[in-house]
């Protein structure tokens, strides 16, 4: 059998209000899930999982890997995000093709948004 992507685990020292963000953000409802961790979607869905994990240190320095979330309007977009309690980075980039905005959850992990044209 090969090897296939189940899903994405992120740190969080509040995994209700982080697991809480994504959920909305990407429409998806929690699954199937074990005492203190929070899982969206479940194993065997169309879109990997996102798992939520609790830890006790902070984030510290830049996420080396990250989400990318396609959106039909940047501006609404970020709107959105920034509402739920995530903030504009102030890292833009404009290419022939769309845009792309680096954002941040309420914990600070970096995803990026991005409009095709």
């Amino acid at each position: 059998m090969p090897n296939r992507w189940a899903g994405v685990t992120i740190d969080c020292a509040d995994v209700e209000r982080v697991a809480g963000f994504w959920s909305i953000l990407l429409d998806r409802p929690p699954g199937p899930t074990r005492p203190g961790w929070i899982y969206l979607g479940e194993l065997g869905d169309p879109q990997p999982r996102l798992v939520f994990q609790p830890v006790t240190e902070p984030k510290q320095g830049k996420v080396r890997l990250h989400l990318d979330v396609i959106v039909d309007d940047i501006d609404e977009g970020i709107a959105q995000v920034v509402a739920l309690g995530g903030r504009f980075t102030g890292e833009r980039h404009d290419y022939d093709e769309g845009v792309v905005v680096v954002m941040a959850d309420p914990e600070e992990n970096e995803f990026c948004l991005a409009q095709h044209y």
